[in-house]
Parts: structure tokens; C-alpha cells; sequence
């Protein structure tokens, strides 16, 4: 039978059929409900399972990836290496340049050198060189402190060679400072012209010659204040006079040294009473005069200053610009200069240890 409805009337069993599916609707919405409150669980779990899959992918393709780079780069790792000793002494020279001139005597070595470590390796420079040049000797000829005081005042902007074969005719001429002082100073000056700027140097050595005449009786002082008061003697001059004739030690800082210690990071002086005072405070005192002849002969020979022989210095180890000359070994032979490239050296009457040496005597002025 049907069932009553609100207006007392009856429902027919085809509207009671409707009804029913409307409530299984509802009653299947609120099971989805309640089902989509339950399934956010699994499926947030779902995805965190997912990423900590990617995670875990990601971390066994990172060491993949890491090696791959690492077999890339390896190779320019190994050419990076071959080409640094090539690289180092631009560096080096870097360096220098951006040393800020030091103040004092005892100034910071450069490159972060240690004090001690500095002179070790300035000493240890000094011992290669004299191994090197066992006969360094000044290269200027000589037989007395007055002929060493003249010749070594001519040698100002001209090579000891071109003194060398200059100085016999005027000894020949003035052996004594009475003779010099007396000289017609266009005669002297005729004899000299080819060792240039012959007219400044003729006033020099007759002025010279006129104070060791008047003030010390003919004889040249062994004293440095002495020695600079004479026209044209400075310190180096002096330096090479009290050294050479005296035996009393001294630094000679003529335009090789300066060169020389300041490629080799001794100082970064300029002026030359500071580089005397710089280098002199890393060597005994006994060793001042060698060292010069040593840096001297080395700066002459192998480290000239356009283009120096770095390919065929027994110091390159040592040095800290080497690669501003020529590196290849056969090209830096052929820079090699005197005795060291098959040469004369500069004095027409050397010492018998330079003779004895190999060493060959300068030709006199006017030879082929």
C-alpha cells in the first residue's frame, strides 16, 4: 500500500521508488566524505614517498656528475701545472713593481720573505756566483791607487775596455799627480776624447791630481772621507779605490749592482746610498768587496739588462725574475758575453787567475 502524505493524501509507489534513490545519493556522498578524509593521509604519503624517491635519485646521479666533471677538469689541472714555471716569474716581477719603496734599511723583504730567509738566500747567491767567478777581479788596469782613482773616474759612461786601451798613453805621458796637474789640459783631453765626455773628465783627473798633489803629498788617502773630496770621486769610486788598493772593504754600487739586487728582491732601494746600506747589512763585512765583483761580473756577463741569458744562469733556481730574458738554453748561450761567450775580457793585463782560467786579455786600442 502507499504511504500517507502531508495533505492526508496517499504517495504512489512509483514517487516511493523515486524517494529511494535520492537517499542512497546522500548516503553515498557522506561515504565519500569520509572516505576523502581518510585518503589525504595516503595520498600526502604517496608524493613524500615520490620525492624522497627523487631525493634519492638525485643523490646516486650527484657522485655520477661529480666525476664526470672531475675526469673533465682533470686533464686542464695537469697543462695548467706544465705551463706554471713560465707564469711564476711574471709574478714574481709583479711583484716587485708593486713593492712600495722601503723606508728603512732593515724593510720588509719582499714576496713575504723572512729576514733570515732573505739573507740565506742572498748568501747562498754570493757562494754560487764565486764558484762561478773564482777570478772576479776589478776590471779595470792598474798598477797603483793614483792609476785605479783615474781610471776608475774615466770609466763613467764608457765601458772599462775603452779605458783599458786609453789609460796606457796617458800614464806613459803623467805617471805621477804632479805630472797630471801639471798637463795642458788640451793635451790630456785629446788623449782621452775616445773614452767620451773627455773635456769633463780631463778637469776631473787634473783636478784630482792637483788636490793629491797639494793636500796629501802626492799619495792617494785610504780614508773615505778623504777620498770623496777629491774632483769627481763619489762613494762608489771611493769604494772601488779602498777596496782594490787598500783591502778594506766596500760595496761598489755602480749600475749592474743596482740592477742585479733588485731582480733578485734584495731591496727595493733606488737611490745608492740606501742599496749599499741594504745589501751590506745582509753580508759580513769581510765579504763586501768579492760580492761586488761577483754581482758586477754576473750583471756584465749572463744578467744584462735588455735581455738577460736566464736560460744559461747558474743562479736561475735562486731567482726570482728569471723568465724576463731568454729561457731556451741554446738561444741564452749566444747572449753570453767575454770569457762566457768565448770572448776577450776587458783588461789587457788581467791577473794570472783570470789568465790561468781560460780567460783571454782585451786587445789594445787601434787592433782589428
Amino acid at each position: 500500500m502507499g504511504e500517507q502524505g502531508p495533505d492526508g493524501g496517499r504517495k504512489s509507489a512509483k514517487a516511493t521508488k523515486k524517494a529511494a534513490p535520492a537517499e542512497r545519493v546522500t548516503a553515498e556522498k557522506d561515504a565519500v566524505k569520509k572516505a576523502a578524509k581518510k585518503t589525504p593521509a595516503k595520498k600526502t604519503a604517496a608524493p613524500a614517498k615520490k620525492a624522497t624517491a627523487k631525493k634519492a635519485t638525485a643523490k646516486k646521479a650527484t657522485p655520477a656528475k661529480k666525476s664526470t666533471s672531475a675526469r673533465k677538469t682533470a686533464p686542464v689541472a695537469k697543462r695548467a701545472v706544465a705551463k706554471k714555471p713560465a707564469v711564476a716569474p711574471k709574478k714574481a716581477t709583479a711583484a716587485v713593481e708593486d713593492v712600495a719603496p722601503a723606508k728603512t734599511v732593515a724593510a720588509k723583504p719582499p714576496r713575504g720573505e723572512s729576514r733570515t730567509a732573505l739573507v740565506r738566500r742572498a748568501r747562498r747567491i754570493n757562494r754560487e756566483l764565486a764558484e762561478v767567478y773564482p777570478y772576479a777581479h776589478p776590471e779595470l788596469d792598474f798598477e797603483n791607487p793614483f792609476q785605479l782613482v783615474v781610471a776608475t773616474v774615466l770609466s763613467a759612461q764608457t765601458t772599462d775596455l775603452r779605458v783599458n786601451q786609453t789609460t796606457p798613453a796617458l800614464f806613459a805621458k803623467y805617471p805621477t799627480p804632479e805630472d797630471l796637474a801639471a798637463a795642458n789640459p788640451e793635451e790630456v783631453e785629446e788623449i782621452l776624447r775616445p773614452t767620451g765626455f773627455f773635456r769633463a773628465k780631463t778637469k776631473s783627473v787634473i783636478g784630482l791630481s792637483k788636490a793629491l798633489a797639494e793636500d796629501f803629498g802626492g799619495e792617494v788617502p785610504g780614508r773615505l772621507e778623504d777620498l770623496v773630496k777629491l774632483p769627481g770621486v763619489g762613494r762608489k769610486t771611493a769604494f772601488v779605490v779602498l777596496g782594490n788598493a787598500f783591502g778594506r772593504p766596500g760595496i761598489t754600487v755602480d749600475t749592474h749592482f743596482q740592477r742585479l739586487v733588485r731582480r733578485w728582491e734584495w731591496t727595493a732601494e733606488t737611490d745608492p746610498d740606501k742599496i749599499e746600506a741594504a745589501v751590506g747589512a745582509l753580508f759580513p763585512k769581510s765579504d763586501w768587496t768579492d760580492l761586488s765583483h761577483h754581482v758586477i761580473w754576473h750583471g756584465r756577463r749572463i744578467c744584462h739588462a735588455r735581455k738577460p741569458a736566464c736560460g744559461a744562469c747558474p743562479i736561475a733556481p735562486l731567482c726570482p725574475a728569471y723568465g724576463e730574458g731568454e729561457t731556451d738554453p741554446e738561444k741564452a748561450r749566444k747572449l753570453l758575453k767575454y770569457e762566457k761567450g768565448g770572448f776577450p775580457g776587458q783588461r789587457l793585463n788581467p791577473p794570472r787567475a783570470y789568465l790561468d782560467a781560460g780567460g783571454k786579455p782585451a786587445p789594445p786600442l787601434g787592433s782589428a
